[in-house]
């Protein structure tokens, strides 16, 4: 029978090989997110026989989104877990300001405790998603307002058919399966990779009305198959849960969108760069792939708010490194061929 390695042997691993002193406060951190994962993994499964866990709480989070029970539940969970982290100040999708935890700590924590939550009573897998930052020597806003690239861990945890906690500390992207026996997380999938090219991408088809000519062009040449500019037919994919996403292209490649577009509120696209597209970049990266904006590179950005909105392109690098062109263009749709240049598959 084969042994997995448990996380907490991979991390005391990568806390005793490496010169860095801070090693040990990044690893016992991942721990306290990865046992609130469990516990939300819990709940997750026993669904309705958790109480209604879909159900509306009661207020909206400080995104205007409507918060779910669950939302609650796994941010209180997950914030009763760092309680004793050496975590300076946390950040979440479910708090309107960041919440001063253990001043003079030397780590962030930005989160979005329950990741597609609309899903929840579809029995689609949903996640927790998690960023670990080296802070500043304070707990202001210029102190935790940091770039991707200051990240020590990053991840995500999907609640699905199996539970799995997907990691990077920056030395690759490694995928921790819940065992159900003994409820710890075992490697399971170690350097994962992204194929660079994929005929598959992931967008909502039924904003196109919405999104601007780059996009536009993009999506009716890969529609447009054999036939078309790209000389290839292509998948759509749409799941509406940005971790089951990321999951699907972790395993066999692809591309996502989410894209800014003309709707109120929609400019800057609409998930978060904090706590959702940077940890999502960054495993993507080290994974192979790229992620960007469609005009610059996600880690790169300097963030000016906690809930600061992004759109947000990722997976196989030469279809993102495309996309990217797709933006550079003026007139993207002026270069194709005279069937596709005045309208799409979605356009009469």
């Amino acid at each position: 029978m084969q042994r997995f390695r448990t996380l907490s042997d991979y991390l005391n691993d990568w806390t005793t090989n490496g010169n860095d002193t801070e090693r040990g406060a990044v690893a016992g951190t991942v721990e306290r997110i990865a046992h609130g994962g469990r516990a939300i993994a819990e709940l997750v499964a026993k669904g309705p026989l958790a109480g209604s866990l879909g159900a509306q709480a009661g207020a909206d989070n400080a995104d205007g989104d409507a918060q779910k029970e669950l939302d609650v539940r796994a941010n209180d969970l997950l914030i009763a877990g760092l309680r004793q982290a050496p975590v300076a100040v946390i950040t979440s999708e479910e708090l309107d300001e960041p919440l001063v935890n253990n001043p003079g700590a030397s780590l962030i924590v930005a989160m979005d405790p329950l990741d597609g939550s609309s899903n929840i009573d579809t029995n689609v897998s949903v996640g927790t998603i998690f960023s670990v930052l080296q802070g500043g020597s304070g707990t202001g806003l210029e102190d935790i307002l940091l770039p991707g690239t200051c990240q020590r861990a990053a991840g995500y945890i999907i609640y699905g058919p199996q539970t799995a906690l997907v990691l990077t500390l920056g030395e690759g992207t490694h995928i921790f399966t819940l065992d159900p026996n003994d409820r710890q997380y075992r490697l399971t999938a170690e350097n994962v990779q992204i194929a660079p090219t994929t005929h598959e991408f992931a967008i909502n088809a039924s904003n196109f009305r919405h999104w601007d000519e780059h996009v536009r062009g993009y999506v009716d040449d890969c529609l447009a198959g054999v036939g078309g500019p790209r000389d290839a037919n292509f998948n759509m994919r749409w799941i509406a849960s940005l971790v089951a996403e990321c999951h699907r292209i972790l395993s066999r490649g692809g591309v996502f969108l989410y894209p800014g577009d003309n709707r109120d509120g929609y400019a800057q696209g609409r998930l978060r760069l904090t706590y959702e597209a940077n940890p999502i970049a960054w495993l993507i990266e080290q994974a192979g792939g790229a992620a960007s904006t469609g005009k610059e590179r996600i880690l790169d950005i300097q963030p000016t708010d906690i809930h600061q909105r992004v759109p947000l392109i990722f997976g196989s690098r030469d279809e993102a490194a495309r996309i990217d062109g797709y933006y550079a263009d003026l007139h993207p749709l002026g270069s194709r061929s005279p069937l596709f240049g005045e309208r799409g598959l979605f356009r009469a």
